[in-house]
């Protein structure tokens, strides 16, 4: 995969999601007060006097990866706000999310959401999508590629400089030797965590894992850490592949420590009580509602965000000095 260049793309300041946020938490308003609260499900919750708009937001989610959920959340608290029936669908193979695009094509939606694991394999729905005249943002993953395929804005993090920080993070503790666990080869995003990883922490290698398969996963990471016995560090990039990479460690009497990418309540705990001693967190609830609140601005107000740039919503880290404020959030399911 190519590693996006250029001081002016990479180095989005962080700090514009918060204005990004506030300019549009003013702007939303303009859609009229809610008359009843909604029940948060996506369906558009209560009534406001704007149109009704159909947005599908469609993923490459794998079955039983909790970080979607934040995703979804996200999305459904902006959806039931703009007065926007959602759309949710997922697949974790390339051609088969193409598939679903063109199913929402097909099926008149005013705006579509989608991430770009896999650009390629998704480069022919997006392309029949914009052909017919429906916005497409992105999300999460294909951030070196959203541009090029005339997608309208991006919302999420810089996968290459969160890796970059990670590494930087390994340095300052001392680790001397990391395997970074990629649970979906040919993911762009995964990639580039773990390449950004190598960059500033050479002393890392890649594990590719079955990320379908957590028994599969857990005796992959074991048999690593028993055939080497040198690693210090585990970095997964994904919190339930952390939480599994902890009873790995156990399993094989090793005493590497373990850092991850994103979050879930679970790991509140593991970062609490040591088991995991960091996460990065890219935010994907505001990934989310990002998504779906940025179609409405567009298709009410020709709003786009971010001047041709990646909105960027991470890299952030979370550690026992500052887990006590996420938990809250992570136990009513938004972090």
């Amino acid at each position: 995969m190519k590693v996006q260049e250029g001081p002016q793309r990479r180095w989005v300041k962080i700090a514009g999601v918060a204005a990004a946020v506030t300019l549009l938490a003013a702007c939303s308003s303009t859609g009229g007060k809610p008359e009843e609260a909604g029940g948060g499900d996506g369906s558009g919750g209560g009534s406001v006097d704007t149109p009704r708009f159909t947005v599908a937001m469609i993923t490459h989610e794998a079955p039983g990866d909790s970080f979607w959920d934040l995703v979804r959340k996200g999305a459904e608290t902006a959806a039931q706000k703009d007065n926007i029936e959602l759309r949710y669908s997922s697949d974790p193979e390339g051609p088969n999310q193409a598939n679903l695009v063109q199913t929402a094509i097909d099926s008149n939606v005013n705006g579509i959401a989608v991430t770009l694991a896999k650009p390629d394999a998704m480069k022919p729905g997006v392309d029949a999508a914009v052909a017919a005249g429906i916005p497409v943002v992105a999300f999460n993953a294909g951030l070196e590629d959203w541009a090029a395929m005339g997608v309208k804005e991006y919302f999420g993090q810089d996968g290459y400089i969160a890796g970059q920080e990670a590494g930087k993070r390994l340095t300052s503790e001392g680790a001397t030797k990391a395997v970074c666990i990629i649970q979906e080869q040919g993911h762009v995003d995964l990639e580039a965590r773990c390449a950004g990883l190598k960059n500033t922490f050479p002393a890392s290698e890649v594990l590719n894992v079955n990320g379908k398969d957590m028994p599969s996963v857990e005796a992959t990471i074991t048999a690593k850490l028993q055939q080497d016995p040198s690693l210090d560090y585990i970095v997964a990039l994904g919190a339930p592949f952390a939480l599994t990479a902890v009873q790995s460690a156990k399993t094989a009497g090793s005493t590497a420590k373990v850092g991850t990418f994103d979050t879930n309540a679970a790991l509140v705990d593991a970062i609490t009580n040591g088991d995991v001693q960091w996460a990065v967190d890219q935010q994907p609830y505001l990934q989310g509602y990002l998504a779906v609140d940025s179609l409405w601005l567009y298709l009410t107000n020709g709003n786009v965000i971010g001047g041709n740039q990646a909105t960027l919503t991470g890299p952030s880290f979370i550690d026992k000095s500052n887990i006590e404020a996420v938990a809250e959030y992570a136990k009513a399911g938004t972090r």
